[in-house]
């Protein structure tokens, strides 16, 4: 299949994913993503064939829950869900309320055994837009405390987004009598992982992939937490930084405790051309930019854990255009330096981490991670 013809994104290195696929064989054990956001029936069985090229067999994903069972069908049986709000919902305070607790019960209804709470420093402009004091969505609220021990009494685990990125808080987030600094985010996400002794799920690296030091205290303050790889660009941009003994050294002693994840969103928008902004949808506009958008998180991800290439990413990375605009475009990416990781740890990260933690939940039996019976 021939290059395609124009760069985007997604592609900017113009690759065929498909033939990429074929370069990097099959993993070392069937992968399980486990933090995607697949929606819209159309466009999961576009990322259906991503996923299956790039040796994906099981998806956990936020999925809107009128959409799980066209998802459940799409992907035939091979998705777990984490239960989240109904951000679709108008009435959005509402719908970070009791329609959250309604939403648990009702994911718990069809298999889900994971809570996902998204505490990022932009949920104070959220709030701002619902009209309510930031307090009111913070990660101990009143709401969130309710929604944790709904959770809990539930038998499900939860999950959290903590932290974003240095380089948002060296933009976005400079207000610090507004947002907080980077550290202060962890203060009251460490007082609930006590105070809520189940299994915990943080996001993109705990949201400080930077700071790997950081995170080794985090995880040895509390054996209760466990880390995805989540959020593709900014895994790509910071744990190409560290050198490939250091990664090591941290993957080898969290055995166990690190979960591959891509971060992956999918919605049928991707699929229909459009002019100006659309949100998410202003990500594609075709199928084939939709399956260049799936496709270059796990071609991204892969080769960055297996191999020694040393280039620029395929997928552009604002990030560096917010940072320094006089020296980078919006579609600017920064240098991918693969670290061609030990089979062994490649075989937890993938497989065994997220086998042994979704088992203690019951979100999954651990016979077999790449049947839709499992």
């Amino acid at each position: 299949m021939p290059k395609p013809h124009t760069p985007s994104p997604a592609n900017r290195l113009r690759l065929d994913y498909r033939a990429e696929a074929r370069r990097l064989g099959d993993p070392p054990t069937p992968i399980i993503d486990a933090h995607s956001h697949i929606n819209g029936a159309k466009a999961a069985r576009i990322y259906r064939e991503a996923r299956e090229l790039f040796g994906v067999s099981l998806t956990f994903s936020m999925t809107q829950i009128q959409e799980v069972e066209a998802v459940r069908e799409a992907l035939d049986g091979t998705v777990r869900f984490i239960a989240v709000p109904n951000y679709m919902d108008a009435d959005r305070k509402r719908a970070m309320t009791t329609g959250f607790l309604e939403n648990i019960e009702r994911f718990h209804e069809v298999g889900s055994r994971i809570v996902k709470f998204w505490a990022a420093p932009r949920k104070r402009d959220y709030a701002d837009e619902m009209g309510v004091d930031p307090q009111e969505l913070a990660l101990e609220s009143e709401w969130s405390i309710r929604a944790m021990e709904l959770a809990t009494s539930l038998n499900m685990m939860l999950m959290a987004h903590i932290g974003d990125p240095d380089t948002w808080f060296a933009t976005k987030y400079t207000d610090a009598s507004r947002y907080g600094s980077k550290l202060q985010q962890y203060e009251p996400f460490e007082r609930l992982l006590d105070r809520f002794n189940v299994p915990w799920l943080a996001a993109h690296m705990g949201g400080w992939p930077e700071d790997l030091a950081f995170l080794d205290a985090l995880l040895s303050r509390h054996d209760n937490l466990h880390l995805d790889t989540s959020a593709t660009k900014w895994m790509v941009r910071e744990l190409s930084k560290h050198s490939r003994d250091d990664l090591i050294a941290f993957l080898t002693k969290w055995k166990g405790r690190i979960l591959f994840g891509s971060d992956i969103v999918t919605l049928d928008a991707h699929l229909e051309p459009g002019e100006g902004p659309r949100g998410m949808g202003a990500q594609a506009s075709s199928r084939d930019e939709a399956f260049d958008l799936y496709a270059s998180r796990y071609w991204a991800l892969r080769t960055l854990f297996e191999t020694d290439y040393e280039g620029e990413s395929p997928i552009a990375d604002p990030d560096l255009t917010m940072v320094s605009p006089g020296e980078y475009n919006e579609m600017s990416a920064p240098r991918l330096l693969g670290k061609s990781l030990p089979e062994e740890i490649l075989q937890d990260i993938y497989h065994d981490a997220a086998i042994n933690l979704f088992k203690r939940v019951g979100a999954i039996d651990g016979c077999c991670a790449h049947t839709s019976n499992c």
